[in-house]
């Protein structure tokens, strides 16, 4: 059975790689990040349209699990600690209106359409969690992940994550008919929370001293695959402990950050990244049933669920009201839901809580915020960039006039974080 099953596999993968990699080439041709060149390619090569790939398949489906690992490994190592810190006051702020005010507009919008509690409230939980894949490999696409904005966004869809756990935990006692008490959610909560405190506090001070070690293997390779097994041990560790295998992988990242053999660590990790990140994107793609998107009960639903999952997070970006910096960059990144919303949904689906049209309209909204942000953000970047150029030009009192003038600032203007006029 494994021998006739091999060639299918491998087909696959020949269409995925392949397609992922033009597309996303073609995406940037045009202005826009490779991922939604990855996405596109997902959606052409699924089950409803060419049926090359079944992203329900196991195998697939692990490859993915993989994919979005690695990606949430590599963003760890690129993510400095202390900067995230700089900017904790405004991603927890973002990440709280970003999940209070997208549940509670979904709810109500669902109870006006007629649904009973328990499926508005999973059809709420499925707004609340920003999917943390979509937004940081876009930003990492966009040169942004860098800037005070890129590390809100970062900070607070990690901690939406942490929140949607609880959430998740919570909703499922509720669809199987559990009571739900304080004392389980603070467990919860303290077991999602307490991990990441936990592995970056006990890793920061044992892993520098196992990669000095490591590092005397004069082995090609050699740090890449331990820093990459050690990111899988930490997902495998967050899973055990209640909290999600992306964290796991994101605090093992964060850990090796201030390490001295990062560059090694991060050149073997990329190189494995370019095969298995798009797998991810596409298999997130290839979940879209376009059969079912032309019920108008399924669009009426799933129209409402975009307009207030698009408004919700958007509007959690000018939360942090003293920020000076683009809010509105904030607000469009922290839209997409992927991977995260389908969960609930599909959780929904398996209890009995949704209907297969309730099912349908909330991965439509998925896919919709998914897909919308990409091309939503590079806009956005391209008008603070055009911005910028255009203050800064001689005559216009911009750094290029201090350039022109006495100042002593060097005739190269230092990078420095853009900042849009919201």
């Amino acid at each position: 059975m494994i021998d006739s099953y091999f060639p299918h596999l491998l087909i696959a993968l020949v269409a995925l790689l392949a397609t992922a990699k033009l597309l996303g080439a073609l995406a940037q041709r045009i202005g826009q990040p490779a991922v939604v060149g990855e996405l596109i390619a997902g959606v052409l090569l699924g089950t409803s349209l060419l049926g090359l790939v079944n992203p329900t398949n196991p195998v697939l489906h692990a490859l993915a699990e993989l994919g979005v690992l690695v990606l949430l490994f590599e963003i760890g190592l690129h993510t400095d600690l202390r900067s995230l810190a700089k900017v904790g006051s405004q991603a927890i702020t973002v990440a709280i209106v970003g999940v209070a005010l997208p549940f509670g507009l979904g709810y109500a919008v669902s109870q006006a359409l007629g649904l009973g509690t328990i499926p508005s409230i999973v059809a709420g939980a499925a707004l609340t969690a920003t999917s943390i894949g979509i937004s940081a490999r876009t930003l990492s696409d966009l040169n942004q992940l860098h800037t005070p904005e890129g590390q809100i966004v970062l900070g607070a869809a990690v901690l939406d994550d942490i929140v949607g756990l609880v959430i998740l935990s919570v909703v499922a006692n509720l669809v199987e008919g559990t009571a739900v008490t304080a004392g389980e959610i603070a467990k919860t909560s303290s077991l999602a929370i307490g991990f990441v405190v936990a592995a970056i506090v006990i890793g920061g001070l044992v892993m520098p001293h196992v990669f000095r070690l490591v590092a005397r293997i004069e082995a090609s390779g050699t740090l890449g695959v331990i820093g990459l097994a050690f990111a899988f041990l930490l997902a495998w560790l967050a899973d055990e402990a209640g909290s999600a295998t992306i964290i796991g992988a994101f605090s093992a990242g964060l850990i090796l950050h201030g390490t001295p053999q990062r560059q090694a660590i991060e050149k073997t990790t990329t190189s494995i990244g370019h095969f298995f990140v798009p797998i991810f994107f596409v298999s997130v793609g290839a979940a879209v049933d376009i059969r079912t998107l032309g019920e108008p009960r399924v669009l009426l639903f799933g129209g409402a669920l975009i307009a207030v999952g698009v408004l919700g997070k958007f509007v959690a970006g000018f939360a942090p009201f003293w920020f000076n910096g683009s809010k509105s960059l904030i607000g469009i990144a922290m839209i997409p839901r992927g991977e995260v919303g389908l969960i609930f949904a599909q959780m929904g689906l398996a209890t009995g809580t949704l209907t297969s049209q309730l099912y349908s309209a909330i991965a439509l909204m998925v896919l919709a915020t998914t897909f919308i942000t990409p091309p939503l953000l590079a806009m956005r970047v391209r008008s603070s960039a055009a911005s910028a150029e255009s203050a800064d030009r001689p005559g216009d009192g911009g750094i290029d006039d201090l350039v022109a003038g006495t100042s002593t600032y060097p005739t190269q203007r230092p990078q420095r974080p853009q900042k849009g006029r919201d």
